[in-house]
This record gives structure tokens, C-alpha cells and sequence, in this order.
């Protein structure tokens, strides 16, 4: 039984078009298949001493060890479309009895309350975050164990109110304003093409299941962004438009792994709105991250 397994590997390595002898030792009983090692031994654990063909004689008794060699760590790699899940949520600075005084909130009725705090009270169990990143790509700066990373990709941002505020515009301007009905669904979407950097520390750039932590900055554009909101009185609708959103997103951002589990964070630097709406909100997000590296 032993003598047929050994014959039948080595059926299979004269098989491989890409079996060769190790560069980095020129004796015949070392074979490099791929990225694995294979050394002809003698019963006493020895290389065999003779010089001839190593495929001559494999029908005898000896022992075949197999060693894998690790992969030289590339300068530069490429992972391509990594997904991010996680929450989102936003500190709010806003002084409302300022914000009160300009022409972004707005009333109708009375009964339906001016536009405050309680306005944007977020459903934090359902206020997603999820981002596709197209591509990112790893540089190495210090043997493998500082390196840049960069990529591009698009964020998605589901704020989703517990409450009845409705973003809309007129012929002139964008507003807010309470709404005279309760929603079942009431979400702001804001969407934005996004390039991150960051520096990435690898402890163990020889393992994959060691621990790295990356740390830097992004830079989006708004691209899309619309409120759809859901209720038994309207039913479902759709309201596109920018809102008065600020177009550039500037974010500190992060990233931690341990072995294939990778998670990542971003705190927004600038307001979610621009200075004309007196609304100072600074959107975050934390979540899981599903990457090669």
C-alpha cells in the first residue's frame, strides 16, 4: 500500500507542468511544486546522497516529507470588491432655537409643531451603513509591516427618523418640516463616491490570522441622496434632491483585524448639512468588514 502511494505521487508531480527543482538548493532530492516543497528521505530522516535522477527509484522504501513554503508578500496587492455592514448614527451640536430662526425649517400647521430635537430622532437598530468598496489596493512601505492602503468605492448612509420630519424642496429652496401624518418608514439616504487612505500596521505579515490596525482619512462626494418615506394614508414615496446636504464628506476613518474577522469605523470631520441650514450634525458609522486583508 505504501509502495502504490508513493508511485502514485509520483505520477502526479511528473504530471505538473509546473514542478521544478528548488532554485534555492541544487540538490536532486528537493522538488519545488507550486508552493510546496518536496524532499526525498531516507529511512534514517537523510536526503539521499546519490546525484542521479530523482524520479529514478521512487518504487523503493523511502519517505517523502512535503513542506509548504509561504508565498513572498507582494509590494503591491490588490483586493477587489470588499463589503462593508454596519450602523450609522450622528452627534448633533445643533443649536435649534438658532436653526429655528433661519428658512430651512419650516411649519404648516400649528398642531404639527415647529421642527426640533425630537425631529430627528433617529431608529438606531435600523439606521445602516453599507459601503462597496471597488477595489483597495496594499503598498508596502516597511517590510510588509507598514504599508498604505487606498482604494475607491461607495458609502450608503440609511438614516432612518422615528419621528415624521420630511425633506422637501420648492421651486426655490430645500426644507424640512414636520409632517401632518406618522410613517412606518421614514429614511434620508445619502450616498457618496468615496477614496480612502489610510497607513496599515501588519504585526505578522507572514500570517493571515494575526492582528492589523490601519488608520487614516476619506474624502467622498455626495452623489445621490433622496428621503423615501412609507405610510398607510400615501403609501410609498420618493423625493429626490440634495437637500441642501453638503457635497463633500471628510471623514476620519479606521479599521481593525484579527485573523479573518476585520472591523472598521468613520467619524464625519464636516456637518451632514450645509452651513445655510444652521444643522450640525456629524454622521459616524461602525461595522463589520468582509476583506482579504
Amino acid at each position: 500500500m505504501k509502495r502504490l502511494a508513493i508511485v502514485t505521487a509520483a505520477f502526479l508531480l511528473s504530471g505538473s507542468l509546473f514542478a521544478q527543482t528548488d532554485s534555492t538548493n541544487n540538490n536532486s532530492d528537493t522538488v519545488k511544486v507550486g508552493n510546496f516543497i518536496i524532499i526525498k528521505k531516507n529511512k534514517d530522516g537523510n536526503s539521499s546522497s546519490d546525484n542521479k535522477s530523482i524520479w529514478k527509484d521512487w518504487d523503493r522504501n523511502f519517505d517523502i516529507k512535503i513542506e509548504r513554503r509561504n508565498r513572498a508578500n507582494r509590494n503591491v496587492s490588490t483586493n477587489w470588491w470588499i463589503m462593508d455592514l454596519g450602523f450609522t448614527n450622528f452627534r448633533d451640536q445643533t443649536n435649534y432655537a438658532n436653526a429655528q430662526a433661519g428658512g430651512y425649517f419650516r411649519t404648516f400647521r400649528p398642531a404639527d409643531g415647529a421642527v426640533n430635537q425630537n425631529s430627528f430622532k433617529l431608529n438606531t437598530g435600523k439606521s445602516t451603513n453599507v459601503n462597496i468598496w471597488f477595489f483597495m489596493q496594499k503598498v508596502n512601505v516597511v517590510k510588509h509591516v507598514v504599508n498604505l492602503k487606498y482604494g475607491l468605492g461607495l458609502e450608503m448612509y440609511n438614516f432612518r427618523y422615528d419621528s415624521r420630519i420630511s425633506y422637501r424642496k420648492d421651486a426655490t429652496n430645500p426644507y424640512v418640516y414636520n409632517d401632518s401624518i406618522s410613517f412606518s418608514k421614514n429614511k434620508l439616504y445619502a450616498g457618496y463616491l468615496t477614496v480612502p487612505f489610510m497607513i496599515n500596521i501588519n504585526t505578522t505579515p507572514n500570517n493571515r490570522r494575526g492582528f492589523s490596525i490601519s488608520a487614516g482619512m476619506s474624502a467622498g462626494y455626495l452623489i445621490s441622496s433622496r428621503n423615501k418615506q412609507k405610510s398607510s394614508e400615501r403609501g410609498k414615496q420618493k423625493s429626490p434632491g440634495d437637500f441642501n446636504l453638503e457635497p463633500f464628506r471628510i471623514a476620519a476613518i479606521g479599521e481593525v483585524g484579527l485573523g479573518p474577522v476585520r472591523l472598521y469605523g468613520s467619524y464625519s470631520i464636516n456637518k451632514l448639512h450645509k452651513d445655510i441650514t444652521r444643522i450640525e450634525q456629524f454622521p459616524y458609522a461602525f461595522g463589520i468588514r468582509f476583506s482579504r486583508w
